[in-house]
């Protein structure tokens, strides 16, 4: 595998998180990949000046990159945009995780690991043995665990987590799913790539992690998002035309 790891942190409103999420990623990227990284953070028009911080970090830093977009899409555009660009800067690997710590930075270099070795697709599970979450009430654990039995049901996939956003694919595994017929945009996003991932016979491992609530700053998440994973899952089920240009469409899926 050729290429150096980068990390797309998609952002809006995060200035109390960005700068400290950046550092702390970094020092662990540098020692996980001692060859390089790279740290893309992909701003949404943050009116709270999350743009002006992550300009500042990218002047000091020549691993950092910055995308300014003009308006909030969606998380799903937001990382489709940073994955496209980081493909074409020859990203071998490519990971994504949230930008308020409500992933532990520590954990990339396990993912990294895990994807360089024995998966296509390393995915940081609340849901297996070793994984978990502090700080949410029982409604919020009751969505996120039903919305994943829910996907996992509906899909037939013997994936856990399939809510989570704290991943690590090999390059191959987005040249091959078709980014541009996602179709997701807020977190059943994360559901769509694994399904489009494990459908194409790439290998997948989920590591336990446990998911911590933010600390500073304002939760993205509403009914509006939860409402479409609801109706996107079930016609992931019925609509899979892309698999056939797929290179590893005769691959048959592997989860771990």
């Amino acid at each position: 595998m050729t290429g150096s790891p980068w990390l797309v942190l998609p952002t809006y409103n995060e200035s109390e998180n960005i700068e400290a999420i950046v550092t702390a990623a970094a020092k662990v990227l540098a020692q996980a990949s001692p060859l390089g990284f790279s740290i893309l953070i992909v701003d949404d028009g943050s009116p709270d000046g999350t743009g002006a911080i992550a300009d500042r970090l990218s002047a000091e830093h020549d691993w950092v990159q910055v995308m300014h977009r003009d308006r909030k899409e969606g998380i799903g555009p937001a990382y489709l945009a940073g994955f496209r660009h980081a493909l074409r800067e020859g990203a071998g690997f490519v990971m994504e995780m949230d930008s308020d710590f409500s992933h532990d930075p520590a954990d990339l270099a396990r993912l990294l690991e895990v994807a360089e070795g024995e998966a296509d697709l390393a995915l940081g599970s609340r849901y297996v043995k070793g994984g978990g979450v502090t700080d949410w009430g029982l409604l919020r654990r009751f969505i996120s665990y039903g919305g994943s039995t829910y996907a996992r049901i509906v899909l037939g996939l013997p994936v856990h987590d399939l809510t989570g956003g704290f991943k690590c694919f090999r390059r191959e595994v987005l040249e091959a799913i078709d980014l541009d017929s996602v179709r997701a945009q807020g977190y059943a996003f994360q559901v769509e790539l694994t399904y489009r991932a494990v459908r194409c016979g790439f290998r997948v491992k989920e590591v336990p992690i446990v998911f911590r609530d933010r600390r500073q700053g304002t939760s993205k998440m509403s009914w509006k998002i939860t409402a479409e994973a609801m109706w996107l899952v079930p016609r992931l089920r019925l609509t899979s035309s892309w698999r056939e240009t797929s290179p590893a469409a005769r691959r048959e899926p592997t989860l771990r």
